[in-house]
């Protein structure tokens, strides 16, 4: 029986080469943690400007704001 200590060139490469993957690879799952919680964020703040947009029609007049347009003259700044 052959005892060997040291792994050989080939062997050292693939470890090494192995354990750049799993560096890699952890990065990659931090980072989609990260983005993960950022849609969700994204999604909570969408979902709260929507409901409040719909607070803000139910309490705009009928009519979609459709007045008579304003003549700029009527609106004359008080010194004249």
């Amino acid at each position: 029986m052959e005892s060997t200590s040291e792994p050989s060139p080939e062997q050292r490469r693939i470890i090494e080469r192995l354990e750049s993957l799993e560096i890699k690879a952890s990065f990659t799952e931090d980072l989609l943690d990260q983005l993960n919680m950022t849609i969700y964020r994204q999604q909570e703040l969408i979902d709260r400007l929507a409901r409040e947009v719909i607070q803000l029609r139910q309490q705009a007049p009928e009519g979609g704001g459709a007045a008579a347009p304003r003549n700029p003259r009527d609106e004359l700044p008080p010194h004249y």
